[in-house]
């Protein structure tokens, strides 16, 4: 299933399928490691439009909501 970095539950794994946004935007995720084809986990997010964590490569992201929203995972479960 196909969702959005703010729609998966904190635990839950996945791979990065496809990012829409402009060039400064993938340029940012990119270099933060997010890139399609990449497995990520969420950690946490935080109520009511918050930041999300995630785990890539073994480091610990904070991404805001609107560039959240943007990162779709297919998830493994």
């Amino acid at each position: 299933m196909i969702v959005s970095l703010i729609d998966m539950k904190s635990g839950e794994t996945g791979i990065v399928v496809r990012l829409e946004g402009g060039s400064g935007f993938m340029d940012r995720v990119q270099s933060m490691g997010v890139r399609v084809g990449k497995e990520i986990k969420k950690t946490g997010a935080h109520f009511w439009r918050g930041p999300q964590t995630i785990l890539v490569d073994n480091f610990k992201i904070a991404i805001g909501h609107g560039m959240a929203s943007k990162i779709f995972v297919e998830v493994k479960r």
